[in-house]
């Protein structure tokens, strides 16, 4: 089931800036997410949407919402990262953008990229996000030992087409951190050149209850070391780092009580 438009309002198809690409599956607030993007002071984009086959009221507003949509589809996938693939497949933009369905961008934010794109010559950008805090920042010098160097993903980060497709598609071995894997190969494997906005230039906004929130410490830390494995770090190191992040979870855990 698909719908394509090939005229929204605002959009030039031969010369489209910005692909965003929203994922969802049975997740009613994709409607907060299109209305967001609908109130973008900056017009030149198209919005993709992927759905995973939902089953409730999310393809009646996608549907109610059609008009603001370039192109749709609603059909099983094999999770998160395969419908963010199918979604970066069919982009005609110059510079992606993943808003997850519960995360909404704030009215000058693709204003805010453009800008950054245009001053800079790089290949992606981490823009500033609210979750429970300010997030701000990128560290690249850290990856090697932590991959929280990072604003955000969905609603963050932007990257080139050309700088998409050179370091790939979003490994689907990895369900939860396959974003950390592709920012990992980006950064280490093709030393592609990034910044991030400043921190009152906010972009996003990040649900709290999205699919990280669910991950317990295990899974994140199991996924996140069999990345550094599949990446060819060094096996003793990641071993080793494996235990000192279980040892400093327990020692938090025992401060907190």
């Amino acid at each position: 089931m698909k719908i394509i438009k090939n005229k929204r309002k605002g959009s030039n198809n031969k010369k489209i800036l910005f692909s965003i690409i929203t994922v969802c599956l049975n997740q009613k607030k994709i409607q907060n997410n299109i209305k967001s993007l609908q109130n973008q002071t900056y017009k030149n984009f198209e919005h993709i949407i992927i759905d995973g086959g939902s089953k409730d009221e999310t393809l009646d507003i996608i549907k109610k919402n059609s008009k603001s949509i370039d192109f749709w589809i609603s059909q099983k996938d094999k999770g998160i990262y395969d419908a963010m693939n199918k979604g970066i497949k069919k982009a005609k933009g110059k510079i992606i953008g993943i808003l997850n369905a519960d995360d909404i961008y704030y009215k000058n934010a693709l204003k805010i990229v453009k800008k950054y794109f245009d001053q800079n010559r790089i290949d992606f950008l981490f823009g500033t996000v609210k979750k429970e805090k300010i997030l701000c920042g990128f560290r690249p010098e850290k990856i090697s030992w932590k991959f929280n160097i990072y604003s955000a993903h969905s609603g963050g980060f932007f990257i080139t087409k050309k700088a998409q497709f050179k370091v790939g598609l979003y490994d689907l071995r990895f369900k939860y951190s396959s974003d950390r894997d592709f920012i990992y190969r980006m950064i280490v494997h093709h030393k592609l050149k990034g910044t991030h906005t400043k921190r009152n230039e906010i972009v996003a906004k990040f649900d709290l209850h999205g699919i990280s929130s669910k991950l317990s410490f295990m899974e994140r830390l199991v996924e996140e070391t069999r990345i550094r494995l599949k990446n060819k770090q060094n096996i003793f190191f990641v071993t080793v780092l494996f235990f000192l992040n279980i040892i400093y979870k327990i020692f938090y855990s025992l401060r907190l009580k």
